[in-house]
């Protein structure tokens, strides 16, 4: 891997907004008999047999140890007298685009990272105003005095710093984090507080004696890049408060896949289902990472002579599940598939992707 020397661009104005327990915040709104109650957005498990998973819940419900993606039983043993609302989508999204709509006012360098959040990059905008911070605060007031409902906003030179800073204070938080300050900020922050850092990655982290951003700063990039690849050459830049991806307009996103070929064929199922089994976790991170979920799974197999088949089926509801993805694409595999021929491909892909309901940032 080329090693390209360390540039920061600072010039930017980055600002993250991010809606308050949105999906929540929403339903207080539109019953003010909920106020000050604890909300929690899901399927109340004493009418679903205990099914159903947390999308969001209002600050209330989190003072219990409520949290987005618990399951809707353990919700309510921790939040017995909870207030389990199953949602309304369509509401949701509906209330979503007005939001975009409040930010559009300002620039049309608008990144939806999901339903209830965004970058906005306000170097140039249309008001001509200088300061990012002014703008980040005249979103938030247009947003409540429009629809009621708060957003904590971050701003910084790139999206990265903006986003942690979106984090430090929530609810109706604005946090700035200076290109002389972030460094600072950086050093102190734990590990598992930088965005983009998962779980398996923290374990690893801590498992080299990383714990801090100070930490992350004695590691040398040959280091971070042996354990972790282009992940490792992103942690030593974004250690030093360098990320310079541009904020990038939304596209819509028809499909998300992954594929890989193999320079020793595959013969044997069971070799093949460990594959698979890869393809369909990787496939599962991108649609975590994009917000999305889909209806279509479609297999792809080229064999050694490069004859290549692809075979779709399409579910009654959208799938984010890495086991449903999996069974899918090994029943295909087993029904289709020639494997006396060799196999030096194998791919999943999702299409009819939908936005992820029940993913959302709080």
């Amino acid at each position: 891997m080329l090693i390209f020397p360390l540039i920061n661009d600072t010039s930017r104005k980055i600002i993250h907004i991010d809606m308050d327990a949105f999906f929540a915040a929403i339903e207080v709104r539109d019953n003010p008999a909920l106020r000050g109650k604890p909300v929690i957005i899901a399927k109340d498990p004493r009418q679903s047999g205990g099914r159903g998973v947390v999308s969001t819940c209002s600050y209330e419900a989190r003072a219990f140890g409520v949290h987005s993606a618990m399951s809707s039983k353990e919700a309510y043993e921790r939040c017995p007298q909870g207030v389990f609302i199953s949602g309304n989508y369509d509401k949701y999204v509906e209330v979503g685009r007005q939001v975009r709509e409040i930010f559009h006012r300002y620039t049309d360098l608008v990144e939806p990272m999901s339903i209830d959040e965004a970058y906005l990059d306000v170097t140039e905008n249309k008001l001509g105003i200088t300061s990012a911070v002014k703008i980040a605060k005249l979103i938030q007031y247009d947003i409540w005095q429009e629809l009621q409902l708060t957003a904590s906003a971050g701003v910084s030179y790139n999206k990265f710093l903006a986003k942690i800073a979106s984090d430090m204070e929530k609810p109706r938080g604005l946090t700035v984090i200076l290109p002389q300050n972030a460094q600072a900020v950086l050093s102190q922050l734990p590990i598992e507080k930088f965005y983009g850092v998962g779980k398996k990655s923290v374990e690893k982290l801590h498992e080299l004696g990383i714990y801090t951003g100070a930490d992350l700063l004695e590691v040398p990039e040959m280091t971070l890049i042996d354990h972790f690849g282009r992940f490792g050459y992103d942690l030593y830049r974004r250690a030093r408060g360098i990320s310079n991806s541009p904020v990038k307009t939304h596209r819509v996103r028809k499909s998300i896949g992954k594929e890989r070929t193999y320079g020793k064929l595959l013969y044997r199922m069971e070799d093949i289902q460990k594959e698979l089994s890869g393809l369909a976790q990787r496939v599962v991170l991108s649609l975590d990472r994009h917000q999305k979920v889909g209806k279509t799974i479609v297999v792809k197999i080229r064999y050694a002579d490069f004859q290549t088949l692809t075979k779709r089926r399409t579910l009654d509801v959208p799938t984010d599940d890495e086991e449903v993805i999996l069974r899918i694409a090994t029943e295909i595999v087993d029904q289709v598939g020639e494997l006396d021929r060799g196999v030096r491909l194998l791919g999943i892909t999702l299409t009819n992707l939908e936005e992820k309901a029940h993913q959302v940032s709080d």
